[in-house]
């Protein structure tokens, strides 16, 4: 069972260091040519915000013959009898949308940064199952070896705070779409929404490209040194040269 295992995780590896990895960083590297990617004017991707600004309330000194102090209790009671739980916020033009421009980009990126992951893992598994056991001496093939799976690790690592960064921005923009709903008198926040929309789009063009890169990285890394990672050790009749 161990064996049939390692052997199917030698021809995956194999295959993955081949064929797999220079096809993906071409087709990364024609993803980062599309247009979509390649916007100049960062206007073209904001978002209209369907929230519309209410008309001023006007105030004024008459409270029907009623001084201030007891306005204010009359206002406050009328309030009890009629408010009941939490305070909602209605949507006039119903569910406000996302950015469709960016969602459409992340949609192409997130099943890029699982297949890293994916590919990553098979392939750290099988330097691993490579590494021999601990001797004194000769050495330095496994050390290629652990600073491969190191590396391997990282790329995981990196790939999977790509995933975080993309919710963070899902969160952050929903928390100012909602302040713009409780205040829509005030600009900044409006203003906001699409520094981050701006901010977003500009990362994630940042992510496909180092997707791109991490695999140009690991796949020069393994070829260089693919007979120290495959053969850590060796033999006594070469060391005696």
């Amino acid at each position: 069972m161990v064996d049939a295992f390692r052997e199917r995780i030698t021809s995956e590896a194999e295959d993955l260091v081949a064929s797999f990895f220079p096809k993906k960083l071409l087709e990364l590297d024609a993803f980062l040519k599309e247009s979509v990617l390649n916007i100049q004017d960062l206007t073209e991707i904001h978002a209209d915000i369907n929230l519309p600004v209410p008309d001023p309330i006007i105030f004024t000194n008459s409270h029907d013959g009623l001084d201030a102090q007891n306005f204010k209790k009359r206002k406050l009671e009328d309030c009890e009898e009629k408010c009941y739980g939490t305070k909602v916020y209605m949507m006039p033009h119903g569910m406000l949308k996302s950015n469709h421009h960016l969602v459409d980009i992340i949609e192409r990126v997130k099943p890029e940064i699982r297949i890293l992951i994916e590919r990553c893992n098979t392939v750290k598994m099988w330097v691993q199952l490579l590494i021999p056991r601990i001797e004194d001496g000769n050495n330095f093939g496994v050390s290629i070896q652990e600073e491969t799976v190191a590396e391997l690790r990282t790329v995981e690592s990196e790939a999977a705070s790509y995933l975080d960064q993309i919710s963070r921005y899902y969160i952050t923009r929903a928390k100012l779409v909602s302040k713009i709903a409780k205040y829509p008198h005030v600009e900044d926040y409006r203003r906001t929404v699409t520094e981050i929309d701006e901010k977003e789009y500009i990362s994630l063009r940042l992510i496909i490209s180092e997707l791109r890169n991490q695999y140009v990285t690991l796949h020069d890394m393994i070829l260089k040194n693919i007979e120290k990672i495959k053969r850590p050790r060796s033999s006594n009749a070469d060391t005696l040269y």
